[in-house]
């Protein structure tokens, strides 16, 4: 009778080694050589007449080998259901007996296997700690998005000169030397730019510039910090390359009128809401500029929620092991230096997965089918810029769209996950430590910089 027996060789990694006997597996062996000899398929002999001798010779050793390993696999996943084992992926092959097996001599055989155990998590959300920011929308923000909006709708026209920070230059970047002679073989790049992305200094030179003008200049020089990292990645440069000259050739000069504050306007903003008055308009441009930033703001509070989680729930694993599935259970097989390298980052998204899960459960986190469908209904709204508010949600082709994409095994799986991450960071939220803190956007935006996973 099939035998598995268990002992620990490492932190959390255990040995299971599983012992056949003849009788485990020859029944179904004969069992599946007597089916072969039913549908073998070999010239000179009909259908289900083949000798039972010439089947054994041909197809017995195959057959012999998959009936052992099937015993086997059966034999070890009904251990780790009775011992109800958490383990990671799946128990890793020892030693084998695979070459010693002969079907012409059928033996007792014993197989291992190596198991990473998962450690137990234990969790208080109530001692994590952590800063809620309230960014502060200032009139100027405000009435810098006002601005980008009635640009946005604005009209482009084409006048004769260059006249100020607004204006749009379509422009040429020819490689030259000091005297703006071009460098045969040098670079050239044509481009769009306000007047404004250039350094405040150098602005004047622009001012009544017009179509076919040319401006000589030196990068570094020319342009603010930002500005200039993205000219010089535009042009395939480095910053050791800031210093280099070039022509500025005027292609076209452009000048955005802005849309006037009226009903069209608001209308082309907000199509679903009954703006009248340029103050209904401010205030509802300010409303949406809050909530991008509360939204903002949560997204934060659930980042120092997993930097706390990951970086000091105290968690051991088994090292080994996971270093070794590494090179072996994945699509592509790895070196132990490949596994070596990859192991800090896999570690901390098993312990992320670990105490996610633990969370989860503690919280009796569920995503239904329902919650999957309203999930794909608001991918759709968003797609359609937010006019399907107008037409409400009850559409037959929004029903027909939730359908489709239910059908579609991947956007189900990527749903599901989101879905519950969302609703665990959700309840997480509530039940954590929180302060509140001012912040300017300018603050805010550098620890999103420095901050993520």
């Amino acid at each position: 009778m099939a035998k598995v027996t268990r002992e620990n060789i490492a932190k959390l990694t255990d040995k299971l080694t599983v012992t056949l006997d003849k009788a485990d597996y020859l029944g179904n062996f004969e069992l599946s050589l007597k089916k072969y000899a039913k549908t073998a398929n070999i010239p000179g002999f009909r259908k289900g007449m083949v000798p039972a001798g010439l089947v054994k010779k041909m197809y017995g050793q195959s057959v012999f080998t998959d009936e052992v390993l099937k015993t086997v696999e059966s034999e070890l996943n009904s251990y780790l259901q009775a011992e109800q084992l958490d383990i990671f992926a799946q128990p890793l092959p020892l030693d084998s007996e695979l070459r010693n097996m002969d079907v012409n001599n059928p033996e007792s055989y014993t197989f291992a296997f190596e198991i990473g155990l998962k450690p137990a998590v234990d969790i208080d959300v109530k001692k994590v700690k952590v800063t809620r920011y309230k960014i502060n929308v200032t009139d100027q923000m405000l009435q810098d998005e006002l601005e980008r909006l009635q640009i946005r709708s604005g009209k482009m026209t084409e006048p004769e000169a260059v006249t100020g920070d607004d204006n749009v230059l379509n422009v040429k970047f020819i490689e030259c030397d000091k005297s703006g002679a071009a460098i045969e073989g040098g670079i050239t790049k044509d481009n769009s730019l306000l007047v404004k992305y250039f350094e405040p200094k150098f602005r004047k030179n622009l001012i009544g510039k017009k179509n076919d003008d040319n401006v000589v200049l030196q990068l570094g020089k020319a342009f603010e910090t930002k500005e200039k990292e993205a000219i010089l990645a535009d042009l395939g440069l480095t910053d050791a390359d800031a210093d280099k000259y070039f022509s500025l050739q005027i292609t076209k000069v452009g000048l955005v009128e802005k849309a006037e504050m009226n009903a069209e306007f608001f209308a082309s903003v907000y199509p679903n809401a009954a703006i009248a008055t340029a103050e209904e308009f401010t205030a509802e441009v300010k409303k949406e500029m809050e909530a991008y930033y509360d939204a903002q703001s949560r997204n934060q509070i659930h980042d120092q929620i997993y930097h706390h989680f990951v970086d000091h729930t105290p968690m051991e694993l088994p090292e080994g092991f996971l270093k070794r599935w590494l090179q072996t259970g994945g699509e592509k097989p790895k070196t132990e230096a490949e596994a070596e390298a990859d192991y800090p980052s896999f570690a901390s998204q098993l312990k992320w997965t670990l105490v996610s899960s633990k969370l989860a459960a503690d919280n009796k986190i569920e995503v239904m089918p329902d919650d999957i469908r309203d999930f794909a209904k608001q991918q759709l709204f968003s797609y359609m810029g937010g006019q399907l508010g107008a037409l409400g949600d009850n559409q037959q082709w929004v029903e027909d769209y939730a359908n489709r994409m239910m059908q579609d095994r991947k956007f189900v799986e990527d749903s599901y996950h989101r879905i519950s991450t969302e609703k665990l960071f959700g309840i997480i939220e509530t039940q954590v430590t929180a302060k509140e803190e001012s912040i300017s956007a300018e603050d805010f935006a550098k620890k999103l910089h420095n901050h993520r996973h």
